[in-house]
């Protein structure tokens, strides 16, 4: 039996309740449902959840919006389930908090292995006892310990996965990873048809840590190899 809370948010009856069985099966006894907006923010206000699965399009409420006001009382992966597959509405999703993004039609397995995922990502970092490590990267600062980025000096609000991206960039610089790769070592399942996942967040990442985004210097790319950090006043270069 798994302890972990689950809230599952969708308008459709059908897909809760789907997705409900199949994740008793999977050991998950603490699941709950909404349909609409208010629910959730009425169970988020009563209860403290460890995932919640939430749909962009609901009746009252634009998931997106939603996902905002959850994150201003909890940090819990928030993964997308929805018909909109734009890169636009998947790089919105990422941009204001969300964790991974599904699009329908989609296979509940998958679905089920995406949040077993998130859950031992979680537990992998709670058994990690190393001691504090800094990194620097001339105006960027990297806080292991905090799970901090600061920008001359001044923390600068990064979401879960786009820390753990950089974090793990930090920890092997100048050594190159396909996009494949890093969508495996980061969100920790099976890479296939996700490397669209890991070039939005390098694009978020070098907004905030480039002097000139559109010409990196930290993270640059390979093109048809993969990405690779560079730390300044290296010999290295793209």
């Amino acid at each position: 039996m798994r302890s972990q809370k689950i809230l599952l948010v969708d308008d459709e009856p059908g897909i809760i309740q789907m997705l409900e069985k199949l994740l008793r099966k999977e050991g998950y006894t603490f699941i709950h449902s909404a349909y609409s907006g208010k629910e959730v923010r009425e169970k988020i206000a009563q209860s403290a959840y460890d995932l919640i699965v939430l749909d962009v399009m609901l009746p009252d409420t634009d998931g997106f919006q939603l996902c905002q006001e959850i994150r201003q009382k909890t940090n819990a992966p928030i993964l997308f389930l929805t018909a909109r597959s734009s890169d636009l509405d998947m790089l919105t999703g990422f941009g204001i908090g969300g964790d991974d993004y599904i699009t329908k039609p989609f296979n509940p397995l998958e679905v089920a292995a995406r949040i077993h995922a998130q859950f031992r990502r979680q537990e992998q970092y709670q058994q990690i006892t190393e001691p504090e490590e800094v990194y620097h990267f001339g105006t960027v600062c990297l806080d292991k310990k905090a799970a901090q980025l600061l920008i001359d000096g001044k923390a600068v609000a990064c979401p879960a996965k786009e820390f753990e991206l950089l974090l793990f960039l930090a920890e092997h610089p100048k050594q190159v990873f396909t996009a494949g790769q890093l969508y495996e070592i980061v969100w920790g399942y099976d890479s296939l048809g996700d490397e669209k996942t890991v070039s939005i967040h390098i694009m978020r990442l070098r907004k905030k840590i480039e002097k000139d985004p559109k010409n990196p210097s930290l993270i640059v790319t390979l093109r048809g190899i993969g990405y690779k950090l560079v730390p300044p006043d290296t010999e290295d270069s793209p």
